[in-house]
């Protein structure tokens, strides 16, 4: 890196005030930032996604940033619900990390909440995608034009992240705290169960009803869907929706194994042994903490952690050969996002030769010493070729010598919250101590060291 950057490096380690092992910063001398100073960067750069980045209406965040300026299929006038959710908590991060105030996120808070309040709603749930500056919903294919609850899911889990982080403080934030919770209250969960069924469905359409007939089964990313459905106050859902929806009447574990690592349970790919992409470890654990969760299914930390080993052993061996794989002198972690022939749920079973960055960030908690490995290489080897204006570009490979210089809100989201969850576990903390999400964990027969 230039000595200009290096010297903006320098003097960002001095402002946010980060500690490690070694206080060493990036300089003309050799010497690299300590792993502190290194996630601390990481993650302020990736927040300025939702900050900076952030469509200005809504204050939401956009569906995707291309900083070499082509948009095939979406302007930036698309925000979306899912990672707009993570971007919020991210914001969260902001603020404890003094990379914003709290009155600036305060007041970026009331202003998407009131949006919210206001955007098209579908029996409580928002659709996938939003129109910024008109808040109408825009189709995300032909019948899913309306609610949608696994996205809508994931802004709830940050809704209650912010009543909880702000309601025991000054007037101002109190009533932001409330006006937070009556969003995640009012979700008609129990509407998405399609005429009292024991599974929830994920979209329902005001033109096309039910037409998109899609339950909601595991195992994917989408168990927070059902903890929040049956922890709902209002518009809550009986157990046996989780067990016999979600669990498939227990049918959802399994005894397959790969590298050595039980898989624990099924995932939702076609082959019965495969594994799913990384992000199903990261979008329901952003507020709901896996440490010492476990119901009648799972442990939920040996099941993430090993989701995340058999990722990195996969990279490791390096079975098609692709350049660019497995620690010391590569890469790893394997997702959804953009491809080179488009978009692509990247997985050891669906494997283009694509590494995405947010795969082994966002699994920071699991696999440390892994995840910071790739970090390095990520920042220190790659360098300009991954590092931009709003973090780690979205994918990339080697092999093919393609460095797209473009984001997606949903993979950037996690990587700063889940590299705060490490560090703090700060909207773990958060995101527990909420006392409908402890009672709607124990009537699904979970339990946790925060119950």
């Amino acid at each position: 890196m230039s000595k200009i950057i290096n010297i903006i490096l320098i003097a960002l380690v001095a402002v946010t005030g980060c500690t490690g092992a070694s206080q060493k910063a990036a300089g003309d001398d050799g010497a690299t930032l300590s792993d502190d100073s290194l996630m601390t960067l990481v993650q302020r750069q990736t927040f300025q996604y939702f900050w900076d980045g952030a469509e200005p209406i809504s204050g939401l965040a956009r569906e995707r940033i291309h900083i070499d300026g082509e948009y095939p299929q979406n302007d930036q006038q698309v925000v979306t619900i899912g990672g707009s959710g993570f971007g919020l908590m991210a914001i969260i991060v902001g603020i404890e990390r003094g990379f914003i105030t709290r009155q600036a996120g305060v007041d970026r808070f009331e202003q998407v909440i009131d949006y919210l309040g206001k955007a098209d709603r579908f029996h409580g749930a928002w659709p996938h995608w939003l129109d910024g500056p008109t808040g109408k919903a825009k189709p995300f294919s032909k019948n899913d034009n309306g609610g949608d609850l696994v996205e809508t899911a994931f802004m709830a889990q940050a809704l209650i992240c912010i009543r909880e982080y702000f309601q025991q403080g000054n007037e101002q934030e109190k009533q932001l705290a409330a006006r937070a919770d009556a969003l995640w209250k009012s979700i008609e969960w129990d509407w998405y169960r399609q005429g009292g069924q024991d599974v929830l469905y994920w979209h329902w359409s005001p033109t096309a009803g039910w037409a998109a007939n899609h339950p909601i089964r595991g195992y994917d990313e989408c168990l927070i869907t059902y903890v929040l459905a049956a922890s709902s106050p209002t518009h809550g859902v009986p157990a046996e929706v989780y067990h016999q929806g979600w669990a498939r009447g227990g049918a959802i574990t399994t005894d397959a194994e790969r590298y050595g690592h039980p898989l624990i349970l099924k995932h939702n790919v076609p082959d019965s042994n495969g594994v799913g992409p990384l992000f199903w470890s990261h979008y329901s654990y952003l507020g709901l903490d896996p440490r010492g969760l476990k119901d009648r299914y799972a442990d939920y930390w040996v099941l993430n952690r090993n989701h995340a080993l058999v990722q990195y052993d996969y990279a490791v061996e390096n079975p098609m050969g692709y350049k660019g794989y497995g620690p010391p002198d590569g890469g790893w972690g394997f997702t959804a996002s953009y491809s080179v022939d488009g978009y692509s749920a990247h997985n050891p079973d669906n494997d283009r030769g694509v590494i995405s960055p947010t795969a082994a960030l966002s699994s920071i908690p699991y696999t440390p010493e892994q995840s910071i490995a790739m970090m390095r290489y990520l920042y220190e080897q790659l360098g300009d070729k991954m590092w931009g204006k709003y973090g780690f570009y979205d994918a990339y490979s080697e092999t093919e010598n393609w460095y797209p210089q473009r984001y997606l809100a949903i993979d950037q989201g996690p990587i700063p919250v889940m590299i705060e969850n490490y560090h703090t576990g700060l909207l773990w903390e958060l995101f527990m101590a909420a006392p409908e999400i402890q009672e709607g964990l124990r009537k699904l027969g979970f339990e946790s060291p925060k119950m």
